[in-house]
């Protein structure tokens, strides 16, 4: 972290897109995004890129603006923080989706997994190079879990779900090396449902997270929350049922949503050393 700062600043990693970009009302009315969901883009096929490029040097000015220290590239280019990843990988079947429960508990299309899951080419170097190419200050970049991404699948190829996972964990550690390379300064795994599926997150989340993360070089972070606040119904969440196992882990960092669960510091503890 930047040693100048006692409490540097940084976003989750998405900003608000503007309406110009994306059908924020339709959004809005519908689960997050699991498989790509193209129809939501307001600018023609011929120029969303174009689009998409605008909008991150508006969130990235915004940033500056209100004096962040540490910037992202606001998630522009994503229909939602895992999708994009997700269904760029081998092993997928795009043209037909499966089906896996939300953690909200309502049905929701997602990638379904027919063959062995790889990385067929980098997928966010481009954003980590635009974003570098705009700002001097220190830059950070997320990419889905691979416990998240195995709880947003239906497997219908693997033996188990912590098979899944681990070739998922493989293709982020690889996706991961080159975004250090392309000038991140730290890159953030985003791992939700670790706190949604505690008891699989404990039997096989710290080996998913840590083959993510082997012989990476450069600062890492892991974030978990309870989801978006505007689609939770019910009861809040009092405190997390998965953190403290965390400490055991190769991630440098760990960020947690801490409004929802009106979390008691005192849960960091475990993590004294994940900052």
């Amino acid at each position: 972290m930047d040693m100048d700062k006692l409490l540097p600043t940084t976003l989750v990693g998405s900003y608000a897109m503007p309406d110009w970009l994306i059908d924020r009302a339709r959004l809005a009315g519908r689960f997050p995004p699991r498989v790509r969901a193209r129809e939501l883009w307001r600018p023609a096929a011929e120029f969303l890129d174009e689009a998409q490029d605008d909008a991150t040097i508006v969130a990235i000015h915004m940033q500056e603006r209100a004096g962040i220290d540490i910037l992202t590239d606001g998630e522009m280019r994503r229909e939602s923080y895992s999708n994009r990843f997700a269904t760029a990988l081998e092993g997928v079947d795009l043209d037909n989706p499966g089906t896996a429960i939300d953690r909200s508990g309502h049905p929701n299309p997602v990638p379904r997994i027919t063959g062995k899951i790889r990385r067929k080419h980098a997928v966010q170097v481009r954003d980590v190079e635009f974003l570098r190419r705009h700002t001097d200050r220190k830059i950070k970049i997320t990419v889905p879990g691979p416990f998240t991404m195995t709880q947003q699948a239906q497997n219908d190829f693997y033996e188990s779900e912590e098979e899944l996972a681990l070739d998922y964990a493989a293709a982020v550690n690889e996706e991961i090396r080159d975004l250090f390379a392309a000038g991140a300064d730290i890159v953030q795994i985003d791992e939700p449902y670790l706190q949604a599926r505690p008891d699989k997150a404990r039997a096989y989340g710290p080996a998913a997270i840590d083959r993510a993360l082997r012989d990476v070089e450069g600062v890492t972070a892991l974030h978990l929350c309870f989801g978006y606040a505007a689609i939770i119904h019910g009861d809040r969440p009092h405190g997390y049922d998965y953190l403290g196992e965390l400490a055991g882990t190769r991630v440098d960092q760990v960020s947690v949503e801490t409004a929802q669960p009106n979390l008691d510091p005192a849960e960091l503890r475990p993590l004294r050393d994940k900052y």
